[in-house]
């Protein structure tokens, strides 16, 4: 079997602002299972970043271990990629930020990477609120090593191997509400519409923009008896509300005959635009983000959508003061200025 993309292009083919097709932001074709949540979610970054007009070349992908994090190889194959080692992504992401500021960085992770080993390094990404876009493809199993519990995995909740979970789940949306991110949404990989302006909208959010994508693992974790699988998310998904992202400048048009809207503009003017249905809530407050998910969550649903957005946070580089010119473009004798300088530093903290 040949793992080989065609390079055929329709002459007709959509282009974008930049005369780019979407082809030009795919990547390798997938070796995940026929079916995985995960190559969907990929679809989606493709075509959030093609519509975005968002040049490749100037985008940092970076990954950790596991299913989710091949996924890299299968989008944006012009973009700088690197593949860390189990739960090191954020802190591989963190020195590449610092040394280029000015590229657009999407880490990808899962459940097992984010959760388990990966989670003291997700904690400090979040607080320090690095700019990036980080998604967790969660399939509550290690779908690498034969579908074993990860720890977003429900109580009761049993994959293909029929023993149920017996341990309380870690919630990442509201691990991130409590770590201080500022923007922080949920979605479904089966729900692209949803999905692609969620995603849009974590690309214009200047800071750290967390989503946690519901992933079902179809070989190990999507049975009746698994509340990670597609039955039971398709059957208790409780939506905030019908997103819609508006790129800056562009007429504001949205067909609304229920409900309200309610449109929230970003740091650069962009706007997301959110048609509040069921849930109308304060996006900008911590406290009924987190009460939300808890009810939604009593009510054995699963909450999704943006959950929370802090327009006023600032990222990494602004809170330590960093120079406004990437560290890669200073001259040596800048990076580097001697120990006469470095003495002279030292003596003035004593």
């Amino acid at each position: 079997m040949s793992y080989i993309k065609s390079n055929f292009r329709h002459p007709q083919a959509k282009v974008n602002e930049l005369g780019l097709t979407k082809k030009d932001y795919e990547g390798s074709l997938s070796t995940l299972c026929a079916g995985c949540g995960h190559d969907s979610i990929t679809a989606a970054i493709v075509q959030a970043f093609f519509e975005m007009n968002i040049e490749p070349h100037k985008v940092v992908k970076t990954s950790g271990i596991g299913c989710s994090s091949k996924t890299p190889t299968y989008y944006l194959s012009k973009a700088h990629g690197f593949n860390t080692v189990h739960g090191r992504m954020p802190s591989v992401t963190t020195g590449a930020n610092m040394a280029n500021r000015n590229m657009q960085y999407i880490g990808v992770s899962g459940d097992g990477d984010t959760a388990s080993i990966g989670m003291g390094q997700f904690a400090h990404v979040v607080r320090r609120n690095l700019n990036m876009i980080y998604i967790v493809m969660n399939n509550g199993c290690y779908g690498l090593t034969k579908g074993q519990d990860s720890a977003t995995a429900d109580i009761g909740s049993a994959g293909k191997k029929g023993v149920p979970n017996q341990f309380s789940a870690i919630d990442l949306c509201q691990l991130s509400l409590q770590l201080g991110a500022g923007y922080v949404a949920r979605s479904f990989s089966g729900d692209k519409n949803q999905l692609v302006p969620l995603i849009q909208g974590a690309i214009e959010h200047k800071g750290f923009a967390f989503i946690d994508v519901i992933s079902p693992c179809v070989t190990f974790n999507n049975t009746p008896t698994s509340t990670k699988g597609y039955e039971y998310v398709r059957d208790h998904l409780d939506a905030t509300g019908t997103i819609d992202f508006v790129p800056h400048r562009q007429e504001l048009k949205i067909l609304h005959p229920e409900g309200t809207s309610k449109e929230v503009t970003l740091h650069d003017g962009s706007k997301l635009l959110l048609k509040k249905n069921s849930h109308d809530y304060d996006l900008s407050s911590k406290r009924e983000a987190m009460n939300v998910i808890e009810t939604v969550a009593e009510e054995k649903k699963i909450l999704t959508g943006l959950i929370y957005l802090n327009e006023d946070d600032h990222d990494t580089h602004v809170r330590i003061n960093s120079v406004d010119e990437s560290l890669n473009a200073l001259p040596q004798d800048q990076v580097c200025p001697g120990s006469i300088v470095m003495d002279d530093l030292n003596e003035s903290f004593r």
